[in-house]
């Protein structure tokens, strides 16, 4: 009986809760950060805009949406009450539960990075580049520059005493100068002239000879690493950022991993200005949460950007409440209640293709 009594009196608190609510609005904090949030022929819309809607409905409540310029901003509007709730794309993190209360996961996501598309032109140079210096190319042109010393000291030794031989000065250097540039000439195929001595015409064959080995073995060296970094590129994975340009909002999730774990981090008031450096080249990669990268890659950063590696630092999203908030037991019924009905999978087939909850 008594516990009877106890479920009927907070049916009546919640049922009072919302009376209130349906009489003076509910203000609903959150901010612009696609596809959960964003402004659409001056309606805001998207995923969690969305959820909302359907959870009021299912509350039969009233609201309005408060738009904060961050997640930190929007926080402070729930810290300081001036909003009842937010709801964006906000992860439930230990440090927040200490402040606030968070309603059950209502999104799985983590961490993704997004990088330039191989094939754009800066990313085209950053390849040839990194592959020129690449480890199996690079002992290649040590060794080779090292053997150009042999043909062109011999060259030097047999044309040094000839007075209309290949080289105008006898003396060791510049001499020994002149016959290195004219055996990288040689192996360049870029030579105009030829040496006079016998000996070193015979050496100048086994050269010429040698050269061509030479630059098939170096043009196949640096066509399987300019191949390797097309399929691969430079960052694939959270452990390839250290020493890379990482550009993140600031005060996510994102941007506090990446200061943890002590990658040096470019902080941008939005995701779109984390986009705009990345565009602009002066970020490497993008850090931030994966739904938000893959709906950006897929849509408006399509053939520019593509996301690479695995999700890490797996987190989920909530509904952020003050302490103590009488809304969050009704709002934590409701959405356990789409979910079980369909509801919530109709949102989430529509927004991001297919369910993976």
């Amino acid at each position: 009986m008594k516990r009877f009594a106890t479920v009927l009196l907070i049916l009546l608190a919640a049922n009072s809760v919302f009376a209130q609510a349906k009489q003076e609005k509910l203000r609903i904090a959150t901010r612009l950060v696609k596809p959960f949030v964003y402004e659409d022929a001056g309606a805001l819309t998207g995923f969690s805009v969305e959820l909302w809607h359907e959870l009021s409905r299912q509350l039969n409540v009233n609201s309005d949406f408060v738009v904060k310029a961050s997640v930190k901003d929007l926080l402070q509007a729930v810290k300081s009450k001036d909003a009842h709730l937010g709801i964006a794309a906000v992860s439930i993190t230990a440090e927040r539960e200490i402040d606030f209360d968070f309603s059950q996961p209502m999104f799985d996501a983590g961490l993704q990075i997004l990088t330039p598309a191989q094939g754009s032109r800066s990313g085209l140079v950053a390849a040839i580049v990194a592959g020129i210096f690449s480890s199996s190319v690079l002992p290649i042109i040590g060794v080779v520059l090292l053997i150009i010393l042999i043909p062109a000291h011999l060259v030097w030794f047999f044309e040094r005493r000839n007075a209309t031989g290949l080289l105008t000065h006898r003396s060791y250097f510049p001499g020994i100068l002149e016959a290195c540039w004219w055996a990288a000439s040689t192996l360049a195929t870029q030579a105009d002239q030829m040496p006079r001595t016998a000996l070193a015409r015979i050496t100048a064959v086994i050269w010429m000879f040698a050269s061509v080995v030479f630059i098939a073995y170096f043009t196949a060296a640096v066509t399987s690493s300019l191949t390797v970094q097309q399929l691969r590129g430079d960052i694939n994975g959270a452990a390839d950022l250290p020493g890379k340009r990482v550009a993140s909002v600031k005060g996510s999730t994102s941007a506090d991993y990446l200061q943890r774990q002590h990658i040096e981090v470019m902080e941008y008031a939005n995701i779109e200005e984390a986009y705009r450096a990345l565009d602009e080249g002066k970020a490497d990669a993008v850090v931030y949460d994966a739904p938000v990268l893959l709906y950006y890659a897929s849509r408006d950063g399509k053939g520019k950007v593509h996301v690479v590696g695995a999700i890490f630092r797996k987190e989920n999203y909530g509904i952020v409440f003050p302490p103590d908030s009488p809304y969050r037991k009704p709002v934590n019924e409701a959405l356990l209640k789409i979910k079980e009905n369909g509801t919530y999978d109709r949102l989430y087939t529509k927004w991001f293709g297919s369910n993976g909850s």
